[in-house]
């Protein structure tokens, strides 16, 4: 049973960590005192690649509890899982890459031309954020209430 429950904790801290800092962090800094934007900007840029790695350790742990409780799972938390992941895969290839050449460009007081890059993650992180939350409703249902 605690190999259940390890993984529905993962999945509701993941799901935290997302609202944390994609959702508060992520513009309130930008309100604090003396925070310009090149500051605010390298502050993000450390914040989000310390997210990314701890999202990919919290889908590692959903990875061997997916192993570890086969006979349990149904295809549907898997999907939320996949697409969980998927979007986490472009994230961490192509959005977070991107998105640090640009404010490295602002950091170093070079202007940067218009892009919707920035409202491409935004999509992305709800549309994980609403997967990991119906995941965690899932595992809940699977394992707890039974």
């Amino acid at each position: 049973m605690v190999k259940q429950y390890i993984m529905l904790l993962a999945v509701l801290i993941w799901s935290g960590c997302v609202v944390a800092i994609s959702f508060m962090e992520s513009w309130l800094k930008f309100r604090a005192s003396g925070v310009t934007l090149p500051i605010g900007l390298s502050i993000g840029r450390l914040v989000f690649n310390a997210l990314n790695k701890m999202e990919w350790f919290f889908a590692a742990v959903l990875l061997v509890g997916y192993f570890l409780n086969k006979a349990q799972i149904n295809t549907f938390s898997i999907v939320l899982f996949a697409l969980a992941v998927c979007l986490l895969i472009m994230e961490t290839f192509w959005l977070l890459p991107a998105l640090d050449a640009r404010a490295n460009i602002v950091i170093s007081g070079k202007p940067v031309a218009a892009s919707s890059l920035h409202w491409y993650f935004v999509v992305a992180e709800v549309i994980k954020l609403g997967a990991l939350l119906t995941l965690g409703f899932q595992l809940f249902k699977v394992f707890v209430i039974r």
